[in-house]
Parts: structure tokens; C-alpha cells; sequence
């Protein structure tokens, strides 16, 4: 039953972008704050808004 919740709470964080926001504060070498946050937020956004679309 815990190897579910494990499961479970991985899929969570990657589904919320919990996991993208952890590797961007290891490659950048910062500390969780909201002022990091509205940056990886703010990249994030950019990054999808400048993708080409199909259809």
C-alpha cells in the first residue's frame, strides 16, 4: 500500500510541475522562495507560449 501512495504522489508532482521546479533550483543552484517560483513559472510560460502550433 505505500509502494501505491509513493507511486501516486510522484505522478502528483510531476502532473503539477512539482518535479520540473526541483530541477530547476538544483540547475540553478537556488533555494525554494516565491520569488523563484514566479521565475520557473514565468520561464515555464514563456516556454510553451513560443512553441509552434499545430492546427
Amino acid at each position: 500500500m505505500r509502494r501505491f501512495f509513493e507511486i501516486l504522489r510522484g505522478i502528483l508532482d510531476e502532473l503539477s510541475d512539482q518535479n520540473a521546479y526541483k530541477r530547476h533550483l538544483a540547475a540553478h543552484g537556488a533555494t525554494h522562495s516565491p520569488e523563484e517560483w514566479r521565475k520557473f513559472s514565468d520561464e515555464r510560460w514563456k516556454a510553451k507560449s513560443t512553441r509552434a502550433r499545430c492546427c
